[in-house]
C-alpha cells in the first residue's frame, strides 16, 4: 500500500475529515432458514458528494452460533470489537480504499508516478505514449472528471460521455484504457479497495468502427504510385511493401542493422520524429527478409559510404540526422493524389497492412503473417487483414471451377 503522510492524503482527499463515532452494540443471535448466527448492528458513515457524511444503519453477520464451527458469544464479542476498531476510530487511511480520493488528485499521482516515470535513466512508457496520455488527460478527462472522488465515477456515466464526445472508436478506447489504467494503479497504491473491480470494465464502447476508410491500394494502383516516388522515398515504401515493418522501425535502421550478405534487416529500435527508442513491443524486435531489395540496399550502402553508426535513411540537408515519417507521408500523398487513388488515412502504414494482407494471399499462414509483423497475437493480424475484391473474385472462381471439375467428371445423366 503506497500511502503518504496524513497532511497529503488531506490533500488528496480535498481537505476530508472523518468524525469519531463510539459505539458498542450488542450481539444477538437469530435462528432462521439460513442457519443459526451471530450478529450485530451498527452505525456507518458514509462520505456523499461534495464530502459531506451521512450515517447508514448497518447489519453484520459475525459466525454460526450452532454446529460444528459455532462461536461462543465471548468469542463473537472478540470478533465484534475487531471489526469496530476502525468504525469507532475511523481515519482517512482506514477510509482510503474507499475511494475518496479526488480523481484529479489520483491523475497527478499518476502522471508522476507511471507516465513520466524513469527506470534507470529510461521513462516506462514510450514517448508516443506518453504525449497521447498528457493530453488526453490534460485535454479531456480531468476537465470531465476531476472534481470526482474515485468513488463517484460510474460506469455508464462514462459510457454516456464517451458515447456523447468522441468521434472515433479509437478515441473511445484510449480514454477508456487509460481511466481503467489509473483505477489499476489506484488499487496497487492502496487507493482502491483490493479485490474491488474496476468500474472501467463496465463500460462499453460498442462495436468496432472507423471514421476513415479501412482500405489499401490495390497492385495496380500501387505500381502506379511507386513511379512517382524518388529515393530514399521510394526505398522506405518498397520496404514497407517487402517487410510489413512500421515506419518508425524502417527509419530507425542503422547500417549496422542490415546484413546485406543475407539480405535481412534486424529491427532493433524504432524512431519517432527524432526520438530513438526500443520497438513498441518485445515481440516487434524480430529479423526480416528484404528479398529482391538486398540489391537496392547494397548500391545506397555503396553510394552513401556509410559506416555501421550511420542512418540508413538521412535528412537531405547534411546533418546525418534520420528522416522523420512526416516528409514520406507527404511524398505518397502527393504521389497517389497525381494518380487519383489518394484517399483519407493513406500513408507509409498503409503498406504495412497491405504487406500483411498480400503476405497471407500469396499462401502464408496467419501465424507467420503474425509473427512477420511483429503483432503480439493473431488476432491484431486478423484486423489488418483486407480481403480485396478481387481476391474475393478469384476464390470464388476457383470454388465455381472445382465444382466444374466434379461435374465433367460425372456420368450424363439423361432427364426423362
Amino acid at each position: 500500500m503506497m500511502l503518504s503522510s496524513d497532511a497529503n492524503i488531506q490533500s488528496l482527499t480535498g481537505g476530508l475529515r472523518l468524525k469519531v463515532r463510539v459505539q458498542h452494540p450488542d450481539i444477538h443471535e437469530r435462528t432462521d432458514r439460513k442457519g443459526s448466527y451471530w450478529f450485530f448492528r451498527y452505525w456507518d458513515d458514509v462520505v456523499l458528494p461534495g464530502g459531506k457524511e451521512k450515517a447508514v444503519r448497518r447489519f453484520q453477520t459475525i459466525g454460526p452460533s450452532k454446529g460444528d464451527n459455532r462461536l461462543s458469544k465471548k468469542q463473537a464479542e472478540v470478533e465484534r470489537d475487531k471489526f469496530l476498531a476502525k468504525i469507532n476510530k475511523p481515519t482517512v487511511q482506514d477510509k482510503i480504499g474507499d475511494g475518496l480520493i479526488l480523481f484529479s488528485k489520483m491523475v497527478e499521482k499518476y502522471k508522476t508516478t507511471h507516465v513520466e516515470a524513469q527506470v534507470a535513466g529510461r521513462f516506462l512508457l514510450a514517448k508516443p505514449t506518453r504525449l497521447k496520455y498528457a493530453i488526453h488527460l490534460d485535454q479531456r478527462i480531468v476537465p470531465q472528471w476531476g472534481e470526482y472522488r474515485l468513488c463517484e465515477i460510474r460506469p455508464d456515466e462514462v459510457q454516456q460521455w464517451l458515447h456523447r464526445t468522441c468521434d472515433s472508436l479509437h478515441m473511445m478506447n484510449d480514454l477508456r484504457g487509460i481511466m481503467s489504467g489509473i483505477f489499476t494503479k489506484a488499487d496497487e497504491w492502496g487507493y482502491w479497495a483490493e479485490g474491488r473491480r474496476n468500474p472501467m470494465s463496465r463500460v462499453k464502447i460498442g462495436e468496432k468502427w472507423s471514421v476513415r476508410p479501412e482500405r489499401i491500394l490495390t497492385e495496380e494502383e500501387t505500381v502506379k504510385v511507386l513511379a512517382r516516388l524518388r529515393d530514399p522515398n521510394l526505398l522506405i515504401v518498397e520496404t514497407a511493401i517487402a517487410t510489413g515493418a512500421r515506419i518508425s522501425e524502417i527509419l530507425g535502421l542503422q547500417w549496422r542493422h542490415v546484413d546485406l550478405k543475407n539480405g535481412i534487416l534486424q529491427i532493433a529500435q524504432r524512431n519517432w520524429r527524432g526520438d530513438i527508442d526500443d520497438p513498441k513491443s518485445k515481440t516487434s524486435r524480430r529479423l526480416l527478409t528484404l528479398g529482391y531489395l538486398v540489391e537496392r540496399y547494397r548500391a545506397q550502402a555503396a553510394a552513401d559510404k556509410a559506416g555501421a553508426e550511420a542512418w540508413v535513411f538521412t535528412r537531405t540537408d547534411d546533418s546525418g540526422l534520420p528522416l522523420w515519417d512526416s516528409g514520406v507521408r507527404q511524398a505518397l500523398k502527393r504521389a497517389a493524389a497525381a494518380e487519383g487513388c489518394d484517399f483519407e488515412g493513406l500513408g507509409p502504414h498503409s503498406f504495412r497492412r497491405a504487406n500483411i494482407t498480400w503476405r497471407q494471399e500469396v499462401g502464408g499462414s496467419s501465424i507467420e503473417a503474425s509473427k512477420i509483423a511483429g503483432h503480439s497475437t493473431v488476432r491484431v493480424t486478423e484486423e489488418y487483414t483486407k480481403t480485396q475484391l478481387t481476391r474475393q473474385d478469384e476464390l470464388t472462381r476457383l470454388i465455381q471451377e472445382r465444382l466444374a471439375s466434379a461435374g465433367e467428371k460425372q456420368p450424363t445423366t439423361v432427364v426423362q
